[in-house]
């Protein structure tokens, strides 16, 4: 039985989608905080369990009867205080294996996020002290974040922002969930960290080029953005200051080339090369 939490999520959304091509239904559990998002995995046959990281006494009840525990961490700010709860609840009732997918980061001492990644590192330590067979998964940067940064006027505004020549091996996050499944239904992947990147980096101005090949139109790349010309650029498109701080910081780790870090795992994980950023962004932008 694998028990799956940030099920809602888009990387457990895919992750379930891949498991389901070769694991029963009601082999599988899912971890919701909201019960209305739950009926779509009712109908698919999957257990669902209504709770929250916080909440001891609803991973207690998720946790009982099960081998596999696929940890994403929630978006909050509070994710080792979180992450520990998890852990030490499937060490309690004999989980035999946990999967964290982690964010792919270097030099975080660069990054004015710091304070975040440092609870990713902190809980892939955790994970690997319980003494429960760990599995950890360091994605990169999803390739469908891109609009989050640049907006989905990218066409008729350009690409606006201040990472600069920053280099990022971009992946989609459906193939991360696939690699995500893959690592659960093989034993081999045991005690194991993979890096999971593209296999070739890619900058903003990249992904200009990509675009303008896909629509046919120009797309200008403007890179000497500032970060308080980009923050600015932000407020006037309504995203509010708690969201702009985080965005902001992401493109600034680009810059800082904390993201520039690349291997072949996600290949093998997959059993194939991940898609290119073009044919990435074709998924993405639906050309």
């Amino acid at each position: 039985m694998i028990l799956i939490t940030g099920a809602t999520g888009a990387l457990g959304q895919q992750t379930i989608k891949h498991l389901l091509k070769s694991k029963d239904a009601k082999k599988i559990t899912v971890l919701v905080r909201n019960e209305n998002k739950a009926q779509t995995f009712l109908d698919q046959g999957i257990n669902v369990k209504i709770g929250s990281y916080e909440d001891i006494n609803s991973l207690e009840q998720a946790m009982q009867g099960i081998d596999q525990l696929l940890l994403i961490p929630s978006p909050s700010g509070t994710i080792f205080s979180e992450n520990k709860n998890v852990i030490d609840t499937a060490k309690k009732y004999g989980v035999k294996h946990i999967l964290y997918t982690s964010l792919l980061v270097k030099d975080i001492d660069k990054s004015p996020l710091k304070a975040l990644l440092q609870q990713h590192l902190e809980t892939e330590i955790y994970a690997k002290e319980s003494g429960i067979p760990y599995t950890i998964l360091k994605n990169t940067m999803y390739a469908d974040a891109i609009p989050l940064f640049v907006g989905n006027d990218i066409l008729e505004n350009g690409v606006y922002l201040h990472a600069a020549d920053g280099k990022v091996p971009f992946a989609l996050r459906r193939e991360l969930g696939e690699a995500a499944a893959n690592a659960l239904l093989d034993e081999k992947h045991l005690n194991k960290e993979y890096e999971l990147t593209a296999s070739e980096y890619y900058t903003y101005a990249d992904v200009a080029d990509a675009l303008s090949e896909l629509s046919g139109k120009q797309v200008p790349f403007y890179a000497e953005t500032t970060v308080e010309e980009y923050e600015n650029h932000l407020r006037k498109k309504g995203v509010h200051e708690g969201e702009l701080f985080a965005i902001s910081g992401f493109v600034t780790d680009k810059r800082n080339a904390v993201f520039q870090l690349l291997s072949n795992n996600l290949e093998h994980l997959l059993g194939r090369k991940p898609l290119s950023l073009k044919e990435s962004l074709r998924e993405i932008y639906n050309f």
